[in-house]
């Protein structure tokens, strides 16, 4: 019985940290950009858009497909970059340990 209270301890403790680390993944953020700097996205280290910068030079009418195209790419810069920020907090908080296929925990 003693390891199922240790096991039970080291749940209570893990779950504290990993409430200290979604805190702290709204308050980082990362950026991604694309057209070399014309489009850039922020998100939140939780993947939350916070800020999209367009180059005034971007917004003609003519261009509005390469905009579009521009803005997507931006994203999926910031939203893989948010995502490592994630594996590598993850990682630093349950110690190297690696979580099975298919869980995700709740971010």
């Amino acid at each position: 019985m003693t390891n199922l209270g240790q096991m039970l301890k080291q749940a209570q403790q893990m779950q504290a940290r990993m409430g200290e680390l979604q805190e702290k993944l709204s308050t980082i953020e990362v950026t991604g950009s694309s057209g070399a700097g014309m489009v850039s996205v922020t998100l939140s280290g939780k993947g939350e858009t916070r800020r999209v910068k367009i180059d005034p030079s971007l917004a003609e009418a003519k261009d509005v497909e390469v905009l579009e195209d521009l803005l997507v790419a931006a994203f999926n810069d910031a939203k893989g970059k948010a995502d490592r920020l994630m594996a590598e907090k993850m990682s630093e908080l349950t110690g190297g340990l690696q979580l099975p296929p298919g869980i995700k925990l709740p971010f």
